[in-house]
């Protein structure tokens, strides 16, 4: 009865194609969320003790289905997602300090670094990498930006606490 609940949870995360969360499993399963924990973790364990070309991973508050990054230059070539799915310096840039500075305006966010940045947050939202998130109680009140539950999906984060810290980045710099 085991093999079958994980072979369904297995089809689950499959089909899904983003991270589906234990609220979300539970409902279509009706099995309890202990128990989706425990068969997850189960499962997480096997594809990763095989080695084999995908991995199932905790992602932005869910799990999600995904190929091995051992594998992953292999997926882009069929995909040919490689060029399409890249951001540019520039919108890698804001986005990291959106990331690590949000609640962010947009004045905030070109005084840090030191250009205009219309282009860059528009890129970023139509990605749904960032978000509205409110507006600052100054005079003009601007737009408040962070980040989105798709920008954590997009960097395999299951959440911002995740993101590397400031040392850590120092440290590979020096590198």
């Amino acid at each position: 009865m085991e093999e079958n609940r994980k072979a369904l949870l297995e089809a689950l995360l499959f089909v899904a194609g983003e991270p589906l969360r234990l609220q979300d499993m539970k409902e279509l399963t009706g099995l309890a969320e202990a128990e989706l924990k425990d068969l997850i973790d189960e499962l997480r364990a096997e594809y990763k003790e095989r080695g084999g070309g995908l991995l199932i991973s905790e992602i932005a508050g869910g799990y999600q289905m995904h190929t091995n990054p051992e594998q992953s230059e292999w997926a882009r070539k069929l995909r040919g997602t490689a060029a399409a799915s890249k951001l540019s310096p520039a919108s890698l840039e804001s986005l990291a300090i959106i990331a690590y500075k949000q609640p962010l305006t947009k004045p905030e966010l070109e005084a840090i670094r030191g250009v205009n940045s219309d282009g860059v947050l528009k890129t970023l939202l139509d990605r749904h990498l960032i978000k509205v998130v409110g507006r600052k109680e100054i005079p003009g009140k601007p737009l408040l930006y962070g980040t989105t539950r798709e920008f954590l999906v997009h960097f395999g984060l299951k959440d911002l606490s995740e993101l590397p810290t400031v040392k850590e980045l120092e440290r590979e710099d020096a590198v």
